[in-house]
């Protein structure tokens, strides 16, 4: 075999040394907004953080009580199948027709760990580059992202608050492509907390199977709905679409359970054994202590999660009501999840404290240094001039954060 000359091998200092692939992610700014406010409350400082969409309830303690049981079953120490323990997958077919009314076989189920590999592998699965995904924003960070690890291309679809953060078939068709391959639909919605109405899912479905359009349908917030608002899922709506429909959903956000990491995809059968193969490379099989205790919450009583909801709501009124009574700030009414999405658009341009911020993201920065309160700023989830407020925190800290916000912005010229 010939050896090439020296001076034609590149060396190793000029090669990079992460590849372009991985090096082109960006950080979760939900995460970093979340660690820095962690860090400045453990230096001393007393920042309130609106930041992560995490519930700050316990989890449910008869599912404790299934994990810690768990720890001392042997068959837990062991590999169990990649996709999943087939209790568990029997348990969330079950409660998927129990809380949607979709009727799926178990060996259509993928337990994954956390919703977030769950929306990794449904676009490794479905993509080749070159392939477009339509993805309305604002959107969850995570979702542009996974989209390009995947070799596909994000194509914006922008709705605002005029329209309740909801994109319209009008609006999808005219971002179509004969390239385009998937429809992300987020219902309800992170980070608007907006809720598609039956009529709106029923159209987009039927968009969706006539150009023969793939549907990645985010769940997570399913339970999570107010003032008389439902979650529909699509392929409930629209039953032809379910051989070109994925599900992805996770314990997380109902139960309390952001910690366990246990998420689940629902697919066609070529889909789910595809990404079941992907994933007994990728990480084998989920922790089985975490899928005990997801047996538990999915299969038992949803008291608990009645309880958090009624917080949940009670919240989302007091901090809509708080926002809406800042000159400059227009707080939608969200029907979901646990998040508001305010406009500060009239806010920017204006002085506050020696300075003008230009952009959300700036203004965030001074929220955060003078009110000490932490924020996630639009520019995160695709839509410039605009905030996020995660209202999963405390009542007490909640008034007290958005009571410091109002103070600071009262103060602009």
């Amino acid at each position: 075999m010939a050896v090439p000359e020296p001076s034609t091998v590149p060396a190793p200092s000029s090669r990079p040394r992460v590849s372009a692939r991985v090096g082109g992610i960006s950080e979760s700014a939900t995460l970093a907004v979340d660690a820095k406010a962690k860090a400045l409350r453990a230096a001393g400082r007393p920042v309130i953080g609106f930041g992560a969409g995490e519930p700050d309830f316990p989890t449910p303690e008869h599912v404790v009580t299934a994990a810690q049981e768990a720890c001392a079953d042997p068959r837990n120490h062991r590999y169990t199948p990649a996709a999943g323990l087939p209790e568990l997958r029997e348990a969330l077919a079950a409660k998927t027709l129990r809380d949607s009314g979709l009727a799926v076989e178990p060996s259509r189920i993928l337990v994954t760990n956390g919703g977030k590999q769950a929306v990794y592998q449904a676009f490794a699965a479905l993509l080749d580059p070159g392939d477009e995904v339509l993805l309305p924003a604002p959107y969850w960070t995570t979702y542009p992202e996974a989209i390009t690890l995947a070799g596909g291309a994000p194509v914006v679809v922008p709705t605002d608050e005029t329209t309740g953060y909801l994109a319209s078939v009008e609006q999808l068709e005219a971002a179509r492509t004969p390239n385009t391959k998937v429809l992300l639909f987020c219902s309800p919605s992170n980070p608007t907390g907006a809720v598609y109405p039956r009529e709106q899912v029923e159209a987009i479905g039927r968009w969706a199977v006539e150009h023969g359009i793939w549907v990645v349908a985010d769940e997570i917030y399913e339970h999570l709905t107010y003032d008389g608002a439902s979650a529909v899922s699509m392929p409930v709506a629209v039953p032809e679409l379910a051989d070109q429909c994925v599900i992805l959903n996770g314990v997380a956000k109902t139960y309390a359970m952001t910690g366990w990491r246990v998420g689940w995809m629902i697919g066609p059968q070529d889909v789910i054994k595809a990404t079941s193969n992907l994933q007994s490379h990728l990480t084998s099989n989920v922790s089985n202590v975490s899928q005990r205790a997801a047996l538990a919450a999915v299969s038992g009583p949803l008291d608990a999660v009645h309880e958090m909801r009624a917080a949940f709501d009670r919240r989302r009124r007091t901090i809509v009501s708080m926002l809406s009574a800042i000159e400059g700030v227009r707080c939608p009414v969200p029907q979901g999840a646990f998040y508001v999405y305010p406009s500060v658009k009239e806010l920017l341009g204006r002085e506050l404290r020696g300075s003008t911020p230009r952009s959300s993201v700036e203004l965030a920065e001074l929220v955060l240094e003078h009110a000490e309160v932490a924020v996630v700023p639009g520019e995160a989830f695709g839509t410039p001039g605009y905030f996020r407020f995660s209202y999963a925190l405390g009542d007490a800290d909640l008034e007290e954060g958005v009571g410091r916000v109002a103070a600071l912005l009262g103060e602009m010229r």
